[in-house]
């Protein structure tokens, strides 16, 4: 491991008792494919325990701590906690992004997939912490550095959904409503793959990609409010 890892156990404010599996956390598959003889798996399934770690424990702070809030409304903070441009932006924020082991291409990436890879690591993270302790702790810790966002997510309104957020701000600025449209199909009707791009004013904005055309809608319209 190139970088001395009990500086991030300082910051997270967890110390792992096998370190390994912070160190898994960490490892991103395309690590492996320049380096062989590295013994750890890639982060993918800590990265899959984690994702389900930290959306119950969100769900558990916004359940006890907004008893008047329907679903609706819940269902939408805690997305605007746990996507990947927030989980990104806290991965930095703990620095994360020097200790993830990466190829030298996605080292030099700094695109959106290289703020997915630390999205996920963050997830990967969470799963190793769970593993490593208790739900309790990891729990604490989703506290410490997820729940702590809600202020921003609420003064910024960044709970609603993506979509409707959009058009009020392009309404507001604009006074124009934003018009998407598929651009290709990709793939066999069981698995098929939708990119759509958005357009305000004839414009494109931004695309997205998913596997309804209402799914690659939304990530179009939340790389649209990336971009603004």
């Amino acid at each position: 491991m190139p970088v001395n890892l009990n500086n991030l156990e300082k910051v997270i404010g967890y110390s792992f008792k096998e370190k390994n599996l912070l160190k898994e956390s960490l490892t991103h598959r395309s690590y492996l494919n320049e380096n062989p003889k590295w013994k750890l798996p890639h982060n993918e399934r800590l990265e899959f325990l984690g994702d389900a770690v930290l959306e119950l424990a969100v769900t558990e702070e916004l359940y006890n701590r907004y008893p008047e809030k329907k679903e609706g409304e819940l269902t939408g903070l805690r997305a605007a906690l746990v996507n990947y441009i927030m989980l990104a932006a806290i991965a930095r924020e703990i620095g994360l992004d020097k200790y993830i082991l990466m190829s030298r291409g996605e080292a030099k990436d700094v695109g959106k997939a290289r703020e997915v890879i630390l999205a996920n690591a963050m997830e990967a993270l969470i799963g190793a912490i769970y593993l490593d302790s208790t739900y309790k702790i990891s729990r604490k810790f989703t506290d410490q550095f997820v729940m702590t966002q809600l202020d921003e997510v609420l003064k910024g309104g960044l709970y609603k959904d993506a979509k409707s957020l959009l058009q009020e701000k392009t309404q507001e600025a604009l006074k124009t409503t934003p018009v998407y449209k598929v651009l290709s199909e990709t793939g066999p009707d069981h698995a098929k793959v939708f990119e759509v791009g958005v357009y305000v004013g004839g414009k494109l904005l931004a695309k997205g990609a998913g596997h309804s055309k209402q799914e690659a809608e939304v990530e179009a319209a939340k790389d649209a409010l990336n971009n603004l």
